[in-house]
């Protein structure tokens, strides 16, 4: 979302009227022990409204498609932090009654400067890091991660998450994918139409269609 657009949208979850409900509502039960959140509900037109413009333009962006090859887009909402809120170290359910979760995204809505504390944590394999984006800014990474938002001290934490159901379940594969992807891209920009390049799409489909489900 472009400046415009976030602030147009930060105008409208500050209204008074809005219906906030306690973010243990859409937890599963290991995760809602430790989530103390709130979240505008679904059904609101407002966020129905910003849920479908921000879902489409995730369903544009070439870098996101090359990435996470998503089937779906599912179980957006919007989540608010105040102070003395935070989420505990969890994982997201592997099925959801919206779709598969492959993926789990977070986009930043207001500035990181507004608020102390909330950093969003995710623990790889061998790593953790902590991850706090200008307004707009967008981490994707693997549901399978163990994840936790850092307590709000001061100020208020808006953020837009949600959940993609990949065509391809693999992380390992579609890594491989993306690999492929970027090489041909970055070969045709820089030489153009080429059979090298034709015969690396033809192995990126033949794969897509052979990993994909």
């Amino acid at each position: 979302m472009n400046s415009e657009e976030l602030e147009i949208l930060r105008k409208n979850l500050d209204k008074e009227d809005l219906l906030w409900e306690d973010g243990k509502q859409t937890a599963g039960k290991h995760a809602a022990e430790v989530k103390n959140n709130l979240q505008l509900k679904r059904d609101v037109s407002l966020s129905k409204k910003f849920s479908g413009l921000i879902i489409k333009k995730i369903l544009s962006n070439d870098l996101i498609k090359s990435f996470a090859l998503p089937k779906k887009v599912h179980g957006t909402m919007f989540s608010k932090s105040i102070s003395g809120m935070k989420y505990g170290r969890h994982i997201d359910n592997a099925y959801m009654s919206s779709g598969r979760a492959d993926l789990s995204f977070t986009i930043f809505i207001n500035c990181k400067n507004n608020y102390d504390g909330g950093a969003l944590s995710i623990e790889s394999l061998n790593s953790e890091e902590k991850f706090k984006l200008d307004a707009g800014g967008i981490i994707i990474y693997p549901s399978t991660y163990l994840h936790s938002v850092e307590e709000v001290i001061a100020g208020e934490r808006l953020v837009f998450i949600g959940w993609i159901e990949s065509y391809v379940k693999s992380i390992e594969e579609r890594e491989y994918l993306f690999d492929l992807d970027a090489a041909a891209r970055s070969l045709l920009a820089k030489y153009g139409r080429s059979n090298e390049v034709d015969l690396i799409y033809k192995s990126y489909s033949n794969l897509l269609r052979r990993l994909g489900g």
